[in-house]
Order: structure tokens, then C-alpha cells, then sequence
């Protein structure tokens, strides 16, 4: 019997052939509520799909000699097959250029227009064109877009506007008095404090510069701007506004929207702007989440910092890299990637803990009992204390799922996984087989063992369904032999009598060197050897430590040494290698460009006490200014910054 339904979209992704780890990790968060709700008896709706107009896209497309369609066809089809590869169980793939959806769009303005909504003005402010964003003069820094900061255009057009500021008010009741609505509370906090409460400005929502979108209904000189286009899609794939009856009176409004930090102010903002403006319901949630950074370089593959989730599959496994995501990083936080985290993750929780305790019990079953699952005979207090713990984990589990604490719900799972380990040292059943008076508590520890394992496996499976089936095959259980949601409240559920078929280890452990050092070579083999900095300077900022003469101390002494704390980092707009830093020391706030993108985020730096070698004479790297250098240290390919916890403006000497 259904408990009713759930609806859930990730963002429809810009088509890129270059999806990685962290465009993945939104869609396997949403896979795995996905297949939780559907476990436990929810009729579920998953959304997903791509984004596909935008002047960026025509640029793109121009450039590679193709129509921009032709040219995303292609992309699709390898987002499609990355899901199909991650095993995403979504319902529902919508592309912005599907016919539907462009019809319903249309449709859509129209009701906005008719309603007074839609104006008609002239648009002049800066555009940023990747973000495919509009920003004021105010909210651009040095020239730059505060979000991806690369370069914005000013843009001066006739244009269509949605009156925004209309719905400011209601903006901020909605926030004021729901405060669940979005999520995490920073993100809540960010879109009050810098967003709703300072005023909003009506929004441009057509461009005339361009043709690569949906034409405005009542105007074909212009397309539709793609926010409104794009987040849009949440209701078109549902079959509004032409069938209001079908899907959308099912499932709208959506119980959650999982958004990447980035994106949160359209989809809280914008989004719920115009479901106002249409009378229509909002969604229950946004939950805006957070990045995961990559440790020593988001693409460096020369040293083994593989960031393909294609590979990491083929290498690991699909479950094994579903449970990191999930399990190494709170959701609504920040977290950095490295391939010794993953490593020790899977190793830790996968091979000695799930693995082990699946493949100890089952060849305990074999040896001591010819390979057939016993019947349990009596019971202990251990036995109690365990099968407490089994019946009472799934109903915390829902707590934490609803919460979309994916990190805790592992948690709880791994706490019966680490106890049914501990129940195998407190019985000893090698001990128990030894003597024939011992049969029957020997039949209840290895029942009791197999029927946790069964818990744990129905547990699992919203997160690692792959695994759950292999640890069914182990256990010789056929679907529908004790494997509902509702037999997770129940022990005893698993019938005695059933033969366990071992199979091969579920979670092999991995060689930490090895992998590394395999990871390495892979990276080194893609390298392109022929590409070459393209500044002499940027090439020595980032040139490795080499042997340097012997100096007196009169040498040393003419360096000048400071102490400065760092107040603002960004990447550089035209070097990917390069950070521009604003560090103060002492009195002074200087610009410093640094070679170390590779090895630090912007966010990484903002607060940190550096060494600054403050006399250098200043110099222009790929057209930024530098006054002065940052020190680190080099070790092993990876650079670490000297600090130092002294106030800024002290000499080092």
C-alpha cells in the first residue's frame, strides 16, 4: 500500500562533456532518496535532465563547426550514459529543447505577461556569459562575475522583465515563516541577508542578442532568458500548464529541489517568484548543498587526482563510490576529495567491516553447519542486546533520510554492521563448534549472525542496491523472503533452512600505495606532454623547488620577510594555475598572484597567516599585478603554505 508520493529534481545540468565527481554527487544523493522512499512504500517521481540553451551553448557550438542541437545531441548522450553507468534510477530525463517543454514554457510567459508581470524595458548591466547571469554594478568585483569571477560584458538591449520586486514581501514571509523551506540555515541566512531584505530588482528574462532559445510568444525577436526557461522545467515535465489533471496534480508541488550551493538564489528566489506570480503551489524544500573540492587540483592529472566518476567506477565499483559520496560528506557542507580519503574509506568501512562480517559469517555456516542457515535456539542476553539494536536502526534511518542526512544515516546502518562484528568476538562460535554440547548455541549465533546480515542488507540498499542483491545471493534469500522495509523492524524474519552460496569478497581491500601509485601513472599517461605554460612568469611561480646555491647571511638578510593574513582569494580569469590573493600586512593590503590553484580553493585561503616575501620586486602575471610571493613548502609533488600564528605585519627573521 502506497504511503502517498515524493517528488525530487536535481538541477537539469548545462550539457557538458566534462560532468564530474561533483555534478555526480547531486544525482546520487537524490538516487538514493529516491530508492529510500520507493523501499518504503512511496509512489516516487525523480527528475533529472539538461539545459540546453544560452548564448554560451551558440558560442560553443559555432566554434566546433555545428548547429548548437547537433551539437548537444552528442553531449546528452554521454550524460545519459554517466547515469546509466552510476545506476540512476530517475523516471523522468527532460531537455529544455524538447518540443513539450518549449511549448509549455511559452505558455507559461504568456500567463505571466496577461497577468501584468511581464514588461516590456531595456536592459544595460553586465552579463556574466558561462554563469549565464545578470549582475548589477554593484554586485560585480573588479569587472568580474562574483560568482565563477571570469570576465562579465556589458550588455545594453531591449528586454522583457519579470516584476520581482513585486513579490519581495511575500519572498520574505515565505522565508520568515518557514524556515524549513530552504536548507541548510546559512543558505537561508545568505538569501535574507543578501539578497531579499537589501530589495530585489525586477528581472530580465529575454535577450535579443542572441536566437539560441525559446521565442518570446508575443515577441519572436526575442528568446526567453534561460532561468526562466530552464527552472521552468520542474513543472513542464509534469505537464503544465496543458494537463493540469495528470502528473502535476499528482506530484506538485515537489517535496525537494536538491540544488548545488551556487544555484540556491534562483531556485529560491526567482523560482518561487513565479510560482507566485501563477498561483501555484511551492515547492516543500530546497535543500542547497555543498562542493566537494578536490585536494591538489580540480583536473590535476599528472598527479593521479583522478576526478572521473566513470573511472573511479570501473576501478571501485558503482556501490563503493555512492557509499563515499554519501557516507565521507556531510550534505550540506563542504568536503575535499583525495584519493587516500576514498581509500581509507572503502578499505575501513566496505572490506573490514561489511565485507568481513559477510564473509566470516558465511563460511562459518559452511564449515560448521554443512552451508544451511540454522534455526536459532534459545536466547541470551548478547543475543538480546544485538537483535535490539537490528530492529531499532530503520526507524532511525528514516529520521535521518528525512532529513537528507545521508552521512548519519550510514551511520546508524554501520553501527549494527560494527556491532554484528563485536557479537562474532563476544560468542566465539570457532570455540562453540569445538564441543557437540555446544550445538545449539553455536545454531543461535550463526542464525543470529545471518538474520542481521539481512537487516543490514535491506538497510543498504537505497545506497548500494548491487550489494544488497550479492549479500541476498550469499545468503541464498530470494526477493520477498523477509527483504521489505518492514521486515527491518523484525527479527527472525530470515527462514532457517536456506543454503548460503560464498561468493567472491564483496569489498576486496585495496593496496593504498599501489592504487596510488596506479592512479599516478594513469594521470601522467593523459598528460599532455606538449602542452607548455603559456607565461614565462606563471612557469616560475609554479616551478618546483630546485637545488639552490649557498648563501651568506648577508644574502639572507636581504630578504623582508612579513607575516600577512589573507582577506580575499579568486582564481585567476586567465590562468588556471593561479590564485590572486589580497593579503594584509600590517597597515598594507597588497595583491599577491600565487601558483598554488593547483593545491588550495579560493575558500581555503581566506583568514590563513602567511609568509610573504614582501621585498620581491613586483611583477605582472598573465596581467594581474603581484607585490610579493607567498612561501611553501614542496614535498612529494604537493606544495604546503608556511603560516604562522603571530599577528600580521611581524618580520621573520
Amino acid at each position: 500500500m502506497s504511503k502517498g508520493t515524493f517528488y525530487i529534481t536535481t538541477p537539469i545540468y548545462y550539457p557538458s562533456s566534462n560532468l564530474h565527481i561533483g555534478h555526480t554527487y547531486t544525482t546520487v544523493a537524490a538516487d538514493a532518496m529516491a530508492r529510500f522512499k520507493r523501499l518504503t512504500g512511496y509512489d516516487v517521481m525523480f527528475l533529472t535532465g539538461t539545459d540546453e540553451h544560452g548564448q554560451k551553448l551558440q558560442r560553443i557550438a559555432k566554434e566546433n563547426g555545428m548547429e548548437p542541437k547537433e551539437y548537444i545531441d552528442k553531449i546528452v548522450e554521454g550524460v545519459k550514459k554517466l547515469w546509466e553507468t552510476m545506476e540512476i534510477s530517475y523516471d523522468f530525463f527532460i531537455r529544455t529543447t524538447d518540443d513539450y517543454h518549449k511549448r509549455r514554457v511559452q505558455e507559461i510567459f504568456k500567463k505571466l505577461y496577461e497577468k501584468g508581470d511581464i514588461y516590456k524595458g531595456t536592459y544595460e548591466g553586465w552579463y556574466c556569459t558561462p554563469c549565464e547571469a545578470f549582475w548589477t554594478e554593484t554586485q560585480i568585483v573588479d569587472g568580474k562575475c562574483p560568482d565563477c569571477g571570469r570576465a562579465v560584458e556589458l550588455t545594453k538591449e531591449e528586454a522583457y522583465f519579470f516584476k520581482l520586486s513585486k513579490y519581495q514581501d511575500q519572498l520574505l514571509k515565505l522565508f520568515e515563516e518557514n524556515p524549513d523551506f530552504l536548507e541548510p540555515e546559512s543558505r537561508r541566512n545568505e538569501m535574507l541577508n543578501n539578497f531579499i531584505r537589501p530589495g530585489l530588482e525586477d528581472l530580465c528574462i529575454s535577450r535579443s542578442s542572441f536566437d539560441w532559445g525559446i521565442p518570446v510568444p508575443i515577441d519572436e525577436k526575442h528568446v526567453i532568458y534561460v532561468w526562466l526557461d530552464a527552472l521552468s522545467n520542474y513543472i513542464t515535465a509534469l505537464g503544465y500548464p496543458e494537463e493540469k489533471e495528470g502528473a502535476y496534480q499528482k506530484y506538485w508541488p515537489a517535496d525537494v529541489h536538491l540544488v548545488g550551493k551556487e544555484i540556491v538564489r534562483f531556485h529560491t528566489i526567482i523560482w518561487p517568484a513565479m510560482l507566485m506570480a501563477l498561483g501555484e503551489p511551492l515547492p516543500k524544500k530546497v535543500f542547497g548543498h555543498g562542493w566537494i573540492l578536490l585536494e591538489g587540483g580540480k583536473m590535476s592529472k599528472s598527479k593521479g587526482n583522478v576526478v572521473d566518476p566513470v573511472i573511479l567506477v570501473e576501478r571501485y565499483g558503482v556501490d563503493a563510490l555512492k557509499y563515499f559520496l554519501l557516507r565521507e560528506y556531510s550534505f550540506g557542507q563542504d568536503g575535499v576529495f583525495t584519493n587516500e580519503v576514498l581509500f581509507n574509506r572503502l578499505n575501513s568501512d566496505l572490506a573490514n567491516d561489511l565485507g568481513n562480517l559477510v564473509s566470516r559469517t558465511i563460511t562459518m555456516i559452511e564449515k560448521y553447519n554443512g552451508g544451511i542457515i540454522p534455526a536459532a535456539k534459545g536466547e541470551t542476553e548478547t543475543d538480546a542486546d544485538l537483535k535490539k539494536l537490528a530492529t531499532s536502526v530503520s526507524g532511525i534511518v528514516e529520521k535521518k533520510m528525512d532529513r537528507l542526512d545521508f552521512s548519519n544515516a550510514l551511520e546508524e546502518i554501520w553501527k549494527l554492521v560494527r556491532r554484528t562484528n563485536k557479537y562474532i568476538d563476544e560468542t566465539m562460535p570457532w570455540m562453540l563448534a569445538k564441543e557437540e554440547a555446544n550445538k545449539e548455541r553455536l545454531d543461535t549465533v550463526l542464525y543470529n549472525l545471518a538474520d542481521s546480515i539481512r537487516i543490514i542488507s535491506i538497510l543498504i540498499q537505497p545506497f548500494m542496491h548491487s550489494t544488497t542483491k550479492k549479500i541476498w545471493v550469499q545468503l541464498g534469500l530470494d526477493e520477498g523472503q523477509g527483504t521489505t522495509w518492514e521486515d527491518t523492524f523484525v527479527f527472525g524474519k530470515l527462514p532457517s533452512g536456506l543454503k548460503v552460496k560464498r561468493q567472491a569478497p564483496l569489498f576486496p581491500r585495496i593496496d593504498v600505495a599501489e592504487e596510488l601509485k596506479a592512479l599516478e601513472d594513469m594521470g601522467a599517461k593523459k598528460t599532455d606532454k606538449k602542452q607548455q605554460p603559456q607565461d614565462k612568469a606563471e612557469s616560475k611561480e609554479v616551478a618546483k623547488t630546485q637545488e639552490k646555491p649557498e648563501i651568506t647571511i648577508d644574502d639572507f638578510a636581504k630578504l623582508d620577510l612579513k607575516v600577512g593574513t589573507v582577506l580575499e582569494c579568486k582564481k585567476h580569469p586567465k590562468a588556471d594555475k593561479l590564485l590572486i590573493l589580497q593579503v594584509k600586512i600590517g597597515e598594507e593590503t597588497r595583491q599577491i598572484v600565487s601558483g598554488i590553484a593547483e593545491y588550495y580553493s579560493p575558500e581555503a585561503l581566506i583568514g590563513q597567516k602567511v609568509v610573504v616575501v614582501a621585498n620581491l620586486k613586483a611583477i605582472k602575471l598573465r596581467g594581474e599585478e603581484s607585490k610579493g610571493m607567498i612561501l611553501a613548502a614542496e614535498k612529494d609533488g604537493t606544495l604546503t603554505l608556511v603560516t604562522a600564528n603571530i599577528d600580521d605585519g611581524a618580520t621573520v627573521s
